[in-house]
Parts: structure tokens; C-alpha cells; sequence
């Protein structure tokens, strides 16, 4: 009884061991295999593996919990607001107030875009002048320029608040890092070249994704921490001409006054000369008619007597 009972156990044993040995080998067969292209692509889906996702929800939420209150005040003492305005002014010298302007761009340390000027006539002078200024000089310099005008026709200021679109980018970004490094994981633990190409694929396609979102993200701290500002100066002058000695040229103006005159004489002559001495046929012709004319007149009259 005792031999039987010995054996049944001996035999258990051992099909525990062998069941064991073959799990392990399962195990290793497994974490030796091919990449899965699937599976890694529902993890950027997804953006988080599952794991790592609960514990950072679980993380926001307690640190959601613990400082709920310094996050508010955060969000409403850095919002993010591109800011432009647009002025519309008339100054009494543009020369004069575009070099002040310049002068305190420099002073706050912005700089200029873009700069027109126009000379209609001589009467009117008008331009434009694109600023870039730091954000927190903003109402300052728009002070100091309107200070420049002698007539401020119009002031049109405008804000746009993407603290959102920013917080919303962060997030994304922080998702796209983790996913990233995740990728890199398996790149370091892949053996096979199949696996590598899927993995270098996969990887390329987030890291193209974390630029496209740090580009946006670079543009609107720029855009928020330099603001806009557009002046139309305008400038209405009176010109009061003056005594110009250099066009009269009195004694030139002379002669050719004199010569035009000796000129249309000598051609009028010379058509009187030119009219009687090429019709002396027909004055002479015209002589004889009126003489015989004359002299048949007169023989009449004589009778008549």
C-alpha cells in the first residue's frame, strides 16, 4: 500500500515538472518570437500601453486631487493670448514720428516686419509699419506711438486665447514621448530584421507626429510672446512754392522771340514776292481786259456828247 501510495506520488511530481518545463518553453518561444506590427499599432492608437496608461491616470488623478487649486491658479495667471492692433493715425511730420517709433521698438526690444512708404504728390505722404513688440510692452508702446499723432482715426485691438489648443498640445506631445520611448524598448529587444523595419516604420510615423506638434507649439509661444502692431501714418502737408529764378532764362527766351519774328516776316515777303511773281500772266491778262474795258467806256461816253 505504502509502495502504491509512493508511486502515485512520484508519478504527480514529475507531471507537475514536465508541465512547468513546458510553460517556460512556451514563454521563451513567446518573448523570442516576431514583432507584433498589430499590436504596436494599437498602442500609438492608443497612444499609452494599457499598463502605463492606468498608472498615469492614476497619477493625473491624485495630482489632480492634491493640487486641483494651484492648477486653477496657474490657468488663470498664464493664459496665452496673441494680441494685435491695428492704428490708423495722422502726424504732423512722418519723417519725424517714424523715426521715434523706430527708436522705441528698439527700446523694447521688438523689431520691424515690414515698412511702406508712399509719396503720392507732393502734398501727401503716407506708410505703413509692421512691429513685432514683446507682450508685456504691448499697451505701452501703443500708448507711446498714439502719442505721435496729431489725429487718431482708428484703433482696433484684438486677442485670441490658445491656452487650450496649448494644453491640449502638451498633452498630446507628453502621449507621443511615451509612446516613442516605448517603441525604442522594442527596438533595443528585437532580434529579427522583419521586426526592426516594422519598429523603424512605427517610430518614424510618431516622430514625425512630435514634430508637427512642436512646431505648433514653438509658433504660438512666439505668437504670444510678441504681439503685432500695424501703424498707417498719415501725413498732410502745405507746400509753399518759392521764387524760381532758374526757368525764367530771360535774355534766351529773347532771342528766339526776335528770330521767330524776323522769320514769319521773311516768310510772309517771301510769299508775296512768290504770289506776284508767279501770277504777273495773269495780272497782265487782267491789265488788258480792264484797259480795253476802259477805252470802250470812254469812246462811248464821247458819242454821248
Amino acid at each position: 500500500m505504502k509502495k502504491g501510495f509512493l508511486v502515485l506520488l512520484l508519478t504527480s511530481l514529475f507531471m507537475t515538472a514536465c508541465s512547468s518545463s513546458s510553460n517556460d518553453s512556451a514563454k521563451s518561444e513567446s518573448s523570442g518570437g516576431s514583432y507584433d506590427s498589430s499590436a504596436a499599432s494599437d498602442e500609438i492608437a492608443m497612444e499609452m500601453p494599457k499598463e502605463e496608461l492606468s498608472i498615469a491616470q492614476n497619477e493625473e488623478l491624485s495630482n489632480a486631487d492634491k493640487g486641483a487649486d494651484a492648477q486653477d491658479i496657474k490657468i488663470t495667471t498664464d493664459r496665452m493670448i496673441i494680441h494685435q492692433a491695428h492704428l490708423h493715425v495722422k502726424v504732423k511730420s512722418f519723417d519725424k514720428a517714424q523715426l521715434t517709433i523706430e527708436k522705441k521698438v528698439k527700446e523694447y526690444g521688438g523689431y520691424i516686419v515690414e515698412s511702406n512708404i508712399y509719396r503720392d504728390t507732393d502734398e501727401t505722404v503716407s506708410g505703413t509699419i509692421i512691429i513685432r513688440i514683446p507682450e508685456k510692452y504691448f499697451q505701452t508702446f501703443i500708448n507711446d506711438a498714439e502719442k505721435q499723432a496729431a489725429e487718431t482715426i482708428g484703433r482696433n485691438i484684438t486677442g485670441q486665447d490658445v491656452t487650450e489648443e496649448y494644453v491640449d498640445l502638451e498633452s498630446r506631445l507628453t502621449s507621443k514621448r511615451a509612446v516613442e520611448e516605448r517603441l525604442l524598448d522594442f527596438m533595443t529587444d528585437a532580434k529579427k530584421t522583419e521586426d526592426l523595419l516594422k519598429i523603424s516604420s512605427d517610430l518614424a510615423k510618431i516622430q514625425e507626429e512630435i514634430e508637427v506638434l512642436v512646431g505648433r507649439m514653438k509658433y504660438l509661444e512666439n505668437q504670444t510672446s510678441f504681439s503685432t502692431v500695424e501703424i498707417q501714418m498719415t501725413e498732410t502737408r502745405v507746400v509753399i512754392p518759392g521764387i524760381d529764378n532758374k526757368n525764367l532764362n530771360t535774355w534766351e527766351k529773347t532771342k528766339k522771340q526776335f528770330v521767330d519774328s524776323m522769320n514769319f516776316i521773311l516768310a510772309a515777303c517771301s510769299a508775296l514776292v512768290v504770289f506776284f511773281v508767279g501770277n504777273l500772266p495773269v495780272f497782265g491778262l487782267l491789265v488788258i481786259i480792264l484797259s480795253v474795258i476802259f477805252l470802250l467806256l470812254k469812246k462811248r461816253k464821247r458819242k454821248d456828247l
